[in-house]
């Protein structure tokens, strides 16, 4: 939990990429999973890298104040083990 006090830890970086122009169209990559989301990223779509690949995120309105590696899964869920169906044989 970060203070209230010191603001965002907004990644400098994002920012500087967010003021420039060029960079309006294109998804911005990154690997700032940590950086909170400001206000200035709303409609814009980022490449958040979650440890082998870069995710898609695209921000809304809803989405500020959260972290951009919150919307980019580590995990891969694969279920909770199979239902194996057992037959079981007189003889």
């Amino acid at each position: 939990m970060r203070s209230s006090r010191k603001g965002p830890s907004v990644d400098p970086k994002l920012l500087k990429k967010i003021a420039n122009p060029a960079t309006g169209s294109e998804p911005i990559t990154t690997y700032a999973r940590s950086s909170q989301i400001s206000p200035e990223f709303v409609g814009h779509t980022f490449l958040v890298h979650n440890g082998r690949k870069f995710i898609s995120v695209y921000v809304t309105e809803d989405m500020v104040g959260h972290r951009l590696g919150e919307f980019s899964p580590t995990r891969t869920f694969k279920g909770h083990g199979r239902v194996v169906k057992r037959v079981i044989e007189k003889t």
